[in-house]
């Protein structure tokens, strides 16, 4: 049994405008020292499926299952969620400047997330824990930024300090959204050196979510590609780079640049409204291959009969015919 296993992960949202349908059959497995990353345009339900799944996404309806080590987190009820988040779930989320409160020092805060969990371990060692912490994650002269407020802090640093506060207690699963978009190419290659080293210190899992296809090619084992609230292909890293089979990934992938001075080939249209779906394929407007059969919604079918990677496409799955077609 893996560490996290979703299933059919549905989340919808009831509007003056009509339901949002966020997040449509998302399934996924995340296995103990692992890494997932969910890549897509903004607005494809990454981040609401992570926000779901701890319990986040408050009006929202949800339907599925998301057993972490056991617990329904779906189902589980606001206290068991509350002991699990921090101490076995870390959560580094987009912007640290909005995330850590600007009023308490940096070292309060971690403190407090660690005491809050920990009830038997005292403010002096807690503090003491912090400081090692900011220090692990690359902060110099941890023992006196300790005492600093967040504004006194680079955005690299801030999210540094975000990544020691998710790592305060050991998680067993680490969720990532968005951790290194704000940031500079130096900064960003620090900040994932952190979690790489974290991961292989302590084991932990990590859900990478993120529309950077580098850092994917960095960092992941898996990958989820999500449109439209729905999963269009999940495969092993390497199949996604080198034997990718939907359109919408071989246009993301096609839309990085190949070589300084080339222009880039966006992905022509927009992504449909996520209240007034379309009733066959969510990526047929803006697909090249589209043909007759699009109008139906296509399952997610196994690609050259491997269960490890699958595509939500008619195209055939035979990576072979594909490529002929």
């Amino acid at each position: 049994m893996a560490l996290l296993e979703v299933r059919d992960l549905r989340v919808s949202f009831d509007t003056p405008d009509g339901t949002v349908r966020a997040v449509r059959g998302l399934s996924f497995d995340v296995e103990a020292g692992q890494t997932l990353a969910v890549v897509g345009e903004s607005g494809s339900g990454k981040s609401v499926a992570t926000q779901t799944i701890t319990g986040l996404t408050r009006g929202a309806k949800v339907s599925g299952t998301a057993y972490f080590d056991g617990t329904d987190l779906i189902t589980a009820d606001p206290a068991t969620l509350r002991r699990l988040r921090g101490a076995q779930i870390g959560m580094i989320f987009q912007d640290p400047l909005s995330s850590l409160h600007p009023q308490y020092r940096v070292g309060w805060q971690i403190v407090e997330m660690i005491r809050a969990h920990d009830l038997t371990i005292g403010k002096q060692a807690a503090r003491k824990r912090a400081a090692e912490l900011l220090s692990l994650v690359g902060i110099p002269r941890a023992a006196e930024r300790i005492d600093d407020y967040p504004h006194q802090f680079s955005g690299g640093m801030r999210q540094r300090v975000m990544i020691a506060m998710a790592m305060a207690l050991d998680p067993a699963l680490l969720i990532a959204d968005e951790p290194t978009t704000a940031l500079d190419v130096t900064v960003q290659a620090q900040v994932l050196n952190v979690m790489r080293r974290l991961q292989e210190q302590f084991g932990t899992a990590i859900i990478l979510i993120t529309h950077d296809l580098g850092v994917v090619a960095e960092m992941a084992d898996e990958v989820v590609v999500m449109y439209a609230g729905a999963v269009m292909e999940r495969a092993p890293r390497r199949d996604i780079f080198y034997r990718n089979h939907h359109p919408y990934t071989q246009g993301l992938l096609a839309s990085l640049p190949a070589r300084s001075g080339d222009r880039l080939t966006p992905i022509q249209g927009t992504p449909p409204s996520l209240i007034s779906l379309p009733k066959g394929c969510p990526f047929a407007a803006r697909c090249s291959h589209v043909f007759d059969k699009c109008s139906e919604p296509p399952p997610l079918a196994d690609v050259g009969g491997d269960p490890r990677h699958q595509s939500a496409c008619w195209l055939p799955h035979d990576v072979n015919e594909a490529v002929a077609s």
